[in-house]
């Protein structure tokens, strides 16, 4: 994918005080910055994917910043626009849950050439891929949960351990790849995006 540009035009920051930097050039990773709408459970899992893959090519710069989706869009351009990181691409994770204004921030998203990793109803519905098919019209995280409590006896959304889901990420995203066609995840119940994504940390 094409490097996003920063709004400014310039590609990179105004000043260089990495001591690597001005003798080598560019670090070569490609770079991810990636904006969680929620705390915990997104961010543990993420970093418990990166951990996992460590895959020496790219590397992620997570934030967590619980908001509704526009304005998570709005806060991610900002913070990558800012930024002295040139990143090569910019992401925000966010469910679809009860939050009215989906669409505008899918599209805004895209005006601002940044990617969306969007779960519908909610997060847990990409951690549920893992063990099994649900394509079930499902309306909340409430209804949710106990289908992946069969799985997950004590599933605990603020104790997300990667390590339940290590082995089983392909079929999550294989999964998860035919419930909706990229970019419509938030208007098709069930349906997470968060495949690209991973796909995107593991350089698939």
């Amino acid at each position: 994918m094409a490097r996003t540009p920063k709004a400014s035009g310039r590609r990179g920051p105004a000043f260089e005080t990495d001591l690597k930097r001005r003798q080598g050039g560019r670090d070569p990773r490609k770079r991810l910055l990636v904006v969680c709408g929620a705390r915990v459970t997104e961010s543990a899992y993420l970093k418990g994917f990166k951990a996992h893959i460590a895959n020496p090519a790219v590397s992620l710069k997570l934030v967590e910043r619980p908001c509704a989706p526009s304005q998570l869009v709005t806060y991610t351009a900002e913070l990558r626009d800012r930024s002295r990181e040139d990143f090569d691409e910019a992401w925000c994770v966010f469910d679809v849950d009860e939050f009215g204004d989906v669409p505008d921030a899918v599209a805004d998203a895209e005006r601002r050439g940044i990617e969306v990793a969007v779960s519908n109803p909610c997060f847990e519905l990409w951690l549920l891929l893992h063990f099994a098919d649900h394509c079930a019209f499902t309306g909340s995280y409430a209804h949710l949960v106990p289908h992946l409590a069969k799985h997950l006896p004590r599933y605990d959304k603020t104790r997300a351990d990667f390590r339940h889901f290590a082995a089983t990420w392909p079929e999550a995203a294989r999964r998860a790849r035919a419930l909706a066609p990229v970019g419509k995840e938030h208007e098709k119940n069930p349906a997470s995006g968060v495949w690209r994504l991973v796909k995107a940390i593991a350089a698939q």
